[in-house]
């Protein structure tokens, strides 16, 4: 279709959704004069499971599993926000213990996410080395998770009311062993890419947002503080034990794609700030045992009473009575958080999950506009989706 303009024609451009800078199955249908996109159609669902309505078909214990395959990039988060909301309907305390390994694996997640985030985003740029440098690190992060639970992705680590397994020291030691070497790591992908002309013309004032647009949009997370709101969820509505630690929220004031990459690398400075003091403190504590409150729905003096309660609780889950609840929690992307209905069953009645990255690809249009195709990969990549929560 010929446009207003002279010798120029508005026309459609097919993008993904096979496309590698589409972080996913996103497809796009741009509307261009040119290289500028006037209109940006995203088109999701091209990775849907339905896993919303399969958790009301699973008792509440046998739907943990489907969180670590929602961000698969940050999988023991997702099961973070999953227990807490179930530990408020059920009314369950966890000790100080349990919420400080928590904390380290959310940290070591929120790491393993801004690592894979901040290099993909470069790879699309045309940066390849800082992405083999940070896959190094991140092999060392999954071997926590190995570690720790026997997998190195989808762990189901966290349990409602306290983790899968016990720490140890060789954990902790090894932990602490990386946290002091990663800051270098971090200062190297730093001096590619911070200061680097390229780098800096392809994403200064590329995809700015007002604080005004961002809280209209729902935004969370580093697209949020990128506007200057000091909005963090551990720090505004703290959950665990994230009031007990020493740590900083770090904010920008030009909403742009420059903005967006510096907040995640100042956030993996703050995560190990947070893993340095988690681990002193379990080191205090010289490794008692923890223990799950839900053991006690089972524990009985007699052997084989024991065995069938076993049985019967994870085979056929524990009871809730009608009652719902929505807790978020401050994942890598924004805001996590699930929305839990109970109605005297031993399944969900409703769970619907709030998904940062949904959030974020809705203002897609609005962010790309006016900017060419070569801005709009750059555009996605800060946007740091990863469509197992989008398409949920």
């Amino acid at each position: 279709m010929k446009s207003k303009f002279k010798n120029l024609y508005i026309f459609s451009l097919n993008f993904g959704p096979q496309h590698p800078s589409t972080h996913g199955v996103l497809r796009l249908i741009l509307t261009l004069i040119g290289e500028i996109i006037i209109k940006a159609d995203p088109h999701i669902g091209l990775l849907h499971r339905g896993t919303e309505k399969l958790l009301e078909t699973r008792t509440f214990l046998r739907g943990l599993p489907y969180f670590d395959r929602l961000d698969y990039v940050s999988c023991m988060v997702q099961e973070h926000s999953y227990c807490i909301t179930l530990e408020f309907l059920k009314s369950i305390s966890v000790n100080s213990q349990i919420q400080i390994i928590r904390i380290l694996f959310s940290e070591i997640t929120r790491i393993l996410n801004h690592l894979m985030a901040i290099t993909t985003h470069a790879l699309d740029v045309g940066a390849l080395t800082p992405f083999l440098w940070a896959f190094e690190e991140r092999e060392k992060l999954m071997n926590f998770y190995e570690l720790i639970s026997g997998a190195r992705m989808h762990a189901s680590f966290f349990r409602p009311g306290g983790v899968f397994k016990n720490w140890n020291l060789l954990f902790l030691e090894k932990l602490l062993n990386f946290s002091i070497q990663f800051p270098y790591r971090i200062k190297e992908m730093e001096s590619l890419l911070t200061n680097n002309r390229i780098w800096k013309e392809r994403l200064i004032n590329i995809g700015s947002i007002s604080k005004k647009q961002a809280c209209s949009w729902g935004f969370s997370g580093p697209l949020l503080r990128a506007t200057g709101l000091a909005w963090d969820l551990r720090k505004v509505q703290p959950y665990e034990s994230y009031n007990y630690f020493n740590f900083s929220i770090p904010i920008s004031f030009f909403g742009d794609s420059y903005d967006r990459y510096l907040l995640r690398i100042e956030e993996m400075k703050q995560s190990i700030f947070l893993i340095n003091q988690g681990c002193l403190y379990l080191l205090s504590l010289q490794n008692q045992n923890i223990k799950n409150p839900l053991s006690n729905l089972f524990n009985s003096n007699n052997n084989m009473a024991e065995l069938i309660s076993h049985f019967k609780f994870y085979s056929e889950g524990f009871f809730l009575k009608e009652n719902n609840i929505y807790l978020g929690i401050e994942a890598p992307k924004g805001e996590m958080g699930v929305f839990l209905a109970s109605n005297n069953n031993y399944k969900p009645y409703r769970c619907k999950v709030r998904a940062p990255g949904f959030f974020h690809l809705n203002s897609l249009n609005s962010m790309v506009q006016y900017h060419t195709i070569a801005d709009a990969v750059v555009i996605i990549g800060t946007q740091d989706i990863v469509f197992g929560e989008v398409d949920r």
